[in-house]
């Protein structure tokens, strides 16, 4: 073991012992040059057998997080290999397990695991996006750290691994009963992202009743069963995150966070009042169609039913839901998604809410029957696309806009997902795709542990490639396209260079950048329409603090 007070590789610092488990012993360490706390776990050769088979899955658990970045997962900072110890020196994270808080107190309060869950579903949702994809397999109270500010981290990843897609089954079993999904054992082929839903799911039923999942009588029953208290819409929730086939759970993170953020409006009190404003829907509608059928002799088509109905829903539309209704109605119809684009951004920005409605048009709407019963999800984007192409591409470059121009954070990456198919017929949005692949590609490298400099070098001068071939088309905007489109693509230029400036002055000169600022001064002060001063007169604004930050760097 080692001594407290003993400095590991000069710069460690052991401070006292915080944990042990089977194999590895946890220290509290500093590092005082950087006066920064750090956790550091030793696995030791002595009385263990097959060492090497456990260290090699140390390495293969600390390569995965060292390629990874996210709040609620742990860093890997540095790795001591030594003849008779494997050290893992990682992030420090105060607070305890949520296990701790189930052996002391019993069920949580439910508004807090719902929170906890938001949280998860991020993490997951992250891991799952990576290329390949990671399955963390092990989701449980243990192996969830709650930090003193009511954030969770997600610890552990010995069980972790990358999603092989022409895998028929997984090399091995691994989980933890109880928690773990059907296909971790039971021979039904590989794991992927459903499975950490289900892990999720019967953590959150161990968390709000107390009831353990791998103690007897080792089932998750309907959680009101246990507590009356208990919200349905959780339960339902819990329900789905654990059905045996995976087929029947929510097939992404992303959709289940939805859920979690809307449980309200699946708790069966809520459907009960659903059902009543339904009711008097119809009635309404009712009378609708009626008068629309006296007014034409008796005779209405379906289609002017429909037609009928899109507009009346429509009319009346007082939430995201209600345009929701109307897509369903008639998803070949732009007017809904356009109104519905309109409407979340009436208050002048694109909160995170905004974008989840935006972005359920793309995973598929909810439909449900007169009892508030899902009856599956549709593909509205699909149906439009086939039906009324010329009518996807404006909606796809609505949402595209909305994201682009409202959003706070991450704008480009957020747009590009829409504009990717409007990019043929609107070239200044595959400008931006570019832009926004070029971001991504400086990200992966600027968070990685290994040297890229070169590889980095090589995305920041495609990036400033990109900015010159923007800045050509600002020039053949013509009347056809509004002042926006023109204001809106000086502007990319000139936050990206005040955010890039540094980087930008190794692919290009200070008089080459300075060169296309001012010649984007120049295409924004020629424009001659009236209630734009003050969009101009900001950018310009930014333009100078552009100058100025290049100036700046020796």
């Amino acid at each position: 073991m080692l001594e407290i007070g003993s400095l590991i590789e000069g710069k460690y610092k052991i401070l006292n012992k915080i944990g042990q488990g089977g194999m590895s012993v946890v220290y509290l360490a500093m590092n005082e040059k950087a006066n920064k706390q750090w956790a550091v776990k030793e696995i030791r050769k002595d009385g263990m057998k097959d060492f090497e088979v456990v260290k090699q899955g140390l390495v293969v658990e600390t390569d995965m997080l060292k390629k990874l970045s996210h709040p609620n997962l742990p860093s890997i900072v540095d790795i001591i290999d030594e003849e008779d110890t494997f050290l893992i020196v990682m992030d420090y994270i105060q607070g305890n397990p949520l296990s701790k808080s189930l052996d002391e107190f019993g069920a949580q309060s439910q508004d807090n695991v719902i929170n906890w869950a938001k949280q998860l579903c991020d993490v997951l949702g992250y891991l799952h996006t990576r290329t390949p994809a990671i399955i963390y397999r092990d989701m449980k109270p243990a192996n969830i750290m709650l930090k003193p500010n009511g954030d969770v981290t997600l610890i552990d990843f010995g069980t972790a691994r990358e999603f092989k897609e022409k895998n028929i089954a997984d090399t091995t079993c691994l989980g933890t009963i109880g928690y773990a999904a059907p296909e971790q054992f039971g021979g039904m082929g590989q794991t992927d992202a459903r499975t950490d839903i289900y892990c999720l799911g019967a953590t959150l039923y161990h968390l709000v009743t107390g009831c353990s999942p791998c103690e007897p009588p080792y089932e998750i029953k309907p959680i009101t069963q246990i507590n009356p208290n208990l919200s349905s819409g959780l339960e339902k929730i819990i329900l789905k995150c654990t059905q045996r086939n995976p087929e029947d759970r929510y097939q992404s993170a992303a959709e289940l966070k939805y859920d979690l953020e809307h449980i309200s409006e699946i708790d069966d009190v809520y459907i009960k009042k659903q059902k009543r404003v339904v009711k008097l829907f119809l009635s309404t509608l009712i009378l609708t169609v009626t008068f629309a059928i006296a007014s034409v002799w008796g005779y209405v088509s379906a289609e002017s039913l429909k037609k009928a109905n899109y507009d009346f829903i429509l009319k009346n539309a007082v939430n995201y839901e209600d345009y929701y209704k109307a897509i369903l109605t008639d998803p070949t119809v732009i007017e809904a998604y356009i109104k519905l684009s309109e409407f979340l951004l009436e208050d002048g920005e694109l909160s995170a809410e905004d974008a989840s409605v935006i972005n359920k048009i793309r995973l598929g709407i909810d439909q449900r029957d007169e009892n508030g019963k899902s009856i599956g999800t549709v593909n509205v984007l699909e149906e439009l696309k086939s039906k009324n192409e010329n009518g996807y591409i404006e909606v796809c470059d609505s949402f595209g806009n909305a994201f682009f121009n409202y959003i706070k954070n991450d704008k480009y990456r957020n747009s590009a997902e829409w504009f990717e198919d409007t990019k043929d017929d609107k070239p200044i949005n595959q400008i931006y795709c570019d832009i926004s692949e070029c971001l991504k590609g400086i990200d992966k490298y600027q968070n990685s542990k290994v040297s890229q400099s070169g590889k980095e070098y090589d995305e920041y001068k495609k990036l400033w490639q990109k900015l010159l071939l923007l800045k050509e088309k600002i020039n053949s905007i013509d009347s056809q396209h509004t002042v926006d489109v023109k204001i809106n693509a000086g502007t990319v230029i000139v936050d990206v260079i005040n955010d890039n400036a540094v980087k930008f002055l190794e692919v290009a000169s200070n008089v080459e950048i300075k060169d296309l600022l001012n010649k984007v001064e120049l295409s924004v002060k020629s424009i001659n329409q009236a209630n734009i001063e003050n969009r101009v007169n900001s950018l310009v604004s930014k333009i100078a603090t552009a100058k100025a930050k290049i100036d700046s760097v020796k």
